[in-house]
Order: C-alpha cells, then structure tokens, then sequence
C-alpha cells in the first residue's frame, strides 16, 4: 500500500509539475530536427486520447492542444497523485520557410509526429547565366 508523503514534498512535486523545471518542462515535451525536406517535430503525450489531441496553424503558428483525463471511481480514496491530468498546450511559431499548407501528422505510442513541408521557395535551386561564350550554372 502507498504511503503519504510530507506536505511540503508533496508541494514541490505539485510545482514542479505546474512551472516545469529545465529538465522536466511543465508542458509537452518535444524534440525538432530537419529530416531532408522536412521539419519533423515529436511531442510527447502519453496516456492521451488522440480524439482530444487538436492541432492547427494560423499564420504560421502551429498550436498544439491535447487533455489527459483520469478518472477516479466514485468512492475510492486516491493515494498518490502524481501523473498530470487536464489540458496541455504548446506554441510552435514556425518561420517562413516551411509549407504550412502540406503539414502531416501521425500519433503513435503516446508520441505526436508532425512534418512540415520546407516550401518550394525556400530549397536551393540552380540559376543559369547566359553571356560570354560558355553558359555558366550557379548554385543560388
């Protein structure tokens, strides 16, 4: 059987759980990388209903909006309550180079995968020059 806590361990987990620390961020944590032409970022929301996950982009902000739920039977006396319920939400403001139009996503293993698409504006293309007597190809 669990044993409870003092108070005042109980209210450092408590804030730590609403401010975050450096290590252990109070909302989704995430990772980003560029994989080829895209912008993969994963965030990580375990234990959430992928019916309550909302995901949209308004001028080039990607937010990102999911609830845990935890219910607890009517009646039973709750012991220890540490994993964190309720609504989370992140802020992804996303540069101009990117293809919000394209974005995909995938939810998988309490993890949230979502490629944006680097725009066709933005990847390198080649520029020919003409004049002089040999036509010259530069990487622009």
């Amino acid at each position: 059987m669990l044993m409870r806590t003092d108070p005042l361990r109980d209210f450092d987990r408590l804030a730590r759980q609403l401010f975050g620390t450096v290590a252990q961020p109070a909302a989704m944590p995430m990772d980003a990388y560029r994989s080829g032409e895209d912008l993969v970022v994963h965030f990580d929301l375990p234990g959430i209903d992928p019916e309550t996950i909302d995901l949209d982009v308004e001028r080039n902000v990607l937010s990102v909006r999911a609830e845990r739920r935890t219910p607890t039977p009517e009646g039973a006396e709750v012991l220890a309550a540490e994993r964190p319920s309720g609504s989370f939400g992140r802020q992804l403001f996303l540069g101009e180079s990117l293809d919000t139009k394209r974005i995909d996503a995938s939810y998988d293993a309490g993890v949230l995968t979502v490629r944006i698409p680097v725009a066709e504006e933005a990847k390198p293309r080649k520029i020919q020059i003409t004049g002089g007597s040999v036509p010259k190809e530069i990487v622009g």
